[in-house]
């Protein structure tokens, strides 16, 4: 595999881990705070971003997450 497509694929890989944090960090919101809606909205939208992200990983090191 090309060097630097595996790197961006770590790269992709890393983002989606921090997106992930913050979809823990959205559903604690909604446990603990009064704004549940606003965190579950941000929950979901993350949710997809994090699905992207899994794609695109495993496009980049020649497979497909479907």
């Amino acid at each position: 595999m090309n060097p630097s497509l595996a790197e961006l694929a770590d790269e992709v890989s890393a983002l989606e881990r921090r997106v992930s944090d913050a979809i823990f960090d959205a559903v604690r919101a909604q446990l603990r705070d009064d704004e549940a809606d606003a965190a579950h909205e941000l929950e979901k939208r993350l949710a997809k971003v994090r699905r992207s992200l899994q794609k695109a990983e495993g496009l980049l090191r020649g497979y497909d997450r479907d």
